[in-house]
């Protein structure tokens, strides 16, 4: 039985380890310790922006994600109708915990 623990043990061990990596977002580049960046996502021919809206979303292990960061929610949560430009940043600590935030900028 003790020899039987030992194995589950290890196995479960095992298990997190490989998960570590599994909260990984969407990066121009990808640290493996810690990630922290702001990238260009997209741009409109619209005029200046005045306004700005973030949307986000989480990621716990690569097991658990919630949140609705697309622009749709971001342009919303900044009370945008005009779109200029969309940026985004993504922060990963370890593979354990991620976010990846939309910000949209617009009138």
């Amino acid at each position: 039985m003790h020899k039987k623990s030992r194995v589950v043990s290890a196995g479960l061990l095992s298990s997190i380890l490989f998960l570590t990596g599994c909260a990984m977002v969407q990066s121009p580049v990808n640290g493996f310790f810690y990630t922290e960046v702001k990238a260009p996502m997209g741009v409109t021919s619209n005029g200046p922006s005045s306004k700005v809206g973030r949307a986000m979303s989480s990621s716990v292990l690569g097991l658990i994600a919630t949140g609705d960061s697309s622009i749709e929610a971001a342009a919303k949560n900044g009370k945008i109708t005009k779109i200029h430009h969309v940026d985004y940043e993504a922060k990963n600590i370890l593979g354990i915990y991620s976010t990846f935030t939309t910000v949209v900028y617009g009138e």
